[in-house]
C-alpha cells in the first residue's frame, strides 16, 4: 500500500508538484512548468493560463493582464507588451486605450518598444550554419516615436522586434531574428528603411550591429583567421563601416593581441571592441554607422557574411604566397560573387576616402 492506495491506484496517480500527494491523474490539472497539480491545490494556490490552460502557481509564476486574466510566464513573453503608462499587460497587436497618447515628452506611452533585456528565442530564416542578426539604431522626431515604432513593427512582422537602448537619444533599436544571408537579401522589408527616412527618423550618431552564429565557423582556427582579417585591413573595414568608433567599436590592442585566446573561447573580450566575441552562440560585428540607406545596410549584411566564407579556406599558401590577407586579394574574391553586389559597390565608393567622422 502507498498513501492508502493499492498498486493500481498508484498506477493511474500523480504525485502534486505543491502538496506531493498521490492523487488520480483525471482529478489533477496540468501544472506550469512542469508536471500536475492536484485539484485541491489548483484550485487554492494556482490560476488557469487564459492561453495554453496550464496552472501557474499565484504567488510566482502568475501575470495578470489588463482584463485581470491570469498569464504563465511563456506566454506573458511570447505574446504580450507592457504599456509604459500604466503597466498593464496586452496581447501584440491591442492597444491601451486608458494611456493619453501625449504622455510624458510627448509620444504615445504604449509604443511597441521593449526594454533593453528584452531577447525572445530566436527564430531562423533560411538555410544555415551561417546565419546574421541585424541590430539597427535609429533616432525618431520627438512626438512621433510612436508611429514609427508601430510603422517598424508592421513592416517587421514576426522577422524581428524593437528595444529600448541607452546610447540612443530619441528611437529605439530594430532587432531581426536570425537570418541566412541571401534569405535576407530577398526578404528583409527594405523598404521600412526608405518609409523611417520619409518620416524624419534618422541614423546620426547610432550604431549597425551584425550577430554572425559561431555555428557557422569550421573551429577555433576559422574564427582566429577571420578575427585577424579584420585587424589587418581596419583601415579598409572602417571606410566601409563608415565610422571610426574608439568607444563603441575599438580596433584595440588587447583585441588584436588575444585574438587567438578569444578565438578559442578561451578567454573574456571587450564587449565595445570592433568585434565582440563575449557571447555565446555569436560574434558581434559592432564597427557599422547606422543606416536608413539599403546599400549601406545590405553592405554590412555582405561584410559579415563574405569575411567567413573568404577565410572559411585561405591557407597559408594564399597568405604567404598570394597576400590572401589583404584587401586587394578579398577585393578580387568579391568582384566575382555577384551575391554580395552591394559591398562591391561600397568598396569602389570608398576608395578615394581619406578621413573619416569620429563617432566617440
Amino acid at each position: 500500500m502507498t498513501s492508502g492506495l493499492c498498486p493500481d491506484c498508484v498506477a493511474t496517480s500523480i504525485e502534486c508538484v505543491y502538496c506531493a500527494d498521490l492523487e488520480p491523474a483525471d482529478q489533477s490539472e496540468p501544472a506550469y512548468p512542469v508536471g500536475r497539480v492536484c485539484g485541491w491545490c489548483a484550485s487554492s494556490h494556482y490560476s488557469a493560463c487564459y492561453h495554453c490552460g496550464n496552472f501557474a502557481l499565484d504567488d510566482r509564476d502568475v501575470t495578470t493582464r489588463h482584463d485581470g486574466e491570469a498569464v504563465c510566464p511563456t506566454c506573458l513573453q511570447d505574446r504580450y507588451w507592457r504599456c509604459e503608462g500604466c503597466s498593464d499587460w496586452f496581447e501584440f497587436g491591442d492597444d491601451c486605450d486608458d494611456c493619453d497618447d501625449d504622455f510624458d515628452d510627448g509620444y504615445d506611452s504604449c509604443a511597441v518598444v521593449y526594454e533593453y533585456d528584452h531577447k525572445p528565442v530566436p527564430e531562423f530564416h533560411g538555410d544555415g550554419p551561417l546565419y546574421l542578426g541585424l541590430e539597427l539604431e535609429i533616432n525618431t522626431p520627438r512626438g512621433e516615436l510612436d508611429d514609427a515604432a508601430r510603422l517598424a513593427v508592421a513592416e517587421l512582422g514576426d522577422l524581428g522586434y524593437l528595444k529600448e537602448d541607452g546610447s540612443i537619444d530619441h528611437g529605439f533599436e530594430m532587432v531581426t531574428h536570425p537570418m541566412s544571408h541571401d534569405w535576407a537579401i530577398d526578404h528583409f522589408p527594405w523598404q521600412v528603411l526608405r518609409k523611417l527616412r520619409d518620416m524624419g527618423c534618422s541614423p546620426d550618431g547610432n550604431g549597425l550591429h551584425v550577430h554572425v552564429s559561431r555555428a557557422a565557423f569550421d573551429g577555433p582556427l576559422h574564427i582566429y583567421r577571420w578575427l585577424k582579417f579584420f585587424h589587418r585591413n581596419q583601415q579598409q573595414v572602417i571606410r566601409i563601416a563608415r565610422r571610426e568608433s574608439p568607444h563603441w567599436a575599438a580596433f584595440s590592442a588587447h583585441s588584436r593581441n588575444h585574438a587567438k585566446t578569444l578565438a578559442k573561447g578561451e578567454g573574456w573580450g571587450e564587449r565595445y571592441s570592433a568585434i565582440n566575441t563575449n557571447n555565446a552562440t555569436t560574434l558581434e560585428l559592432r564597427i557599422f554607422a547606422s543606416s536608413l540607406t539599403v546599400r549601406e545596410v545590405r553592405a554590412a549584411l555582405d561584410l559579415a557574411a563574405a569575411t567567413v566564407e573568404y577565410t572559411r579556406t585561405l591557407t597559408t599558401w594564399d597568405i604567404t604566397r598570394h597576400r590572401g590577407w589583404q584587401w586587394p586579394a578579398f577585393r578580387a574574391w568579391i568582384t566575382s560573387r555577384p551575391q554580395y553586389t552591394a559591398l562591391a559597390h561600397e568598396m569602389a565608393a570608398t576608395d578615394d576616402i581619406q578621413e573619416l567622422p569620429c563617432a566617440c
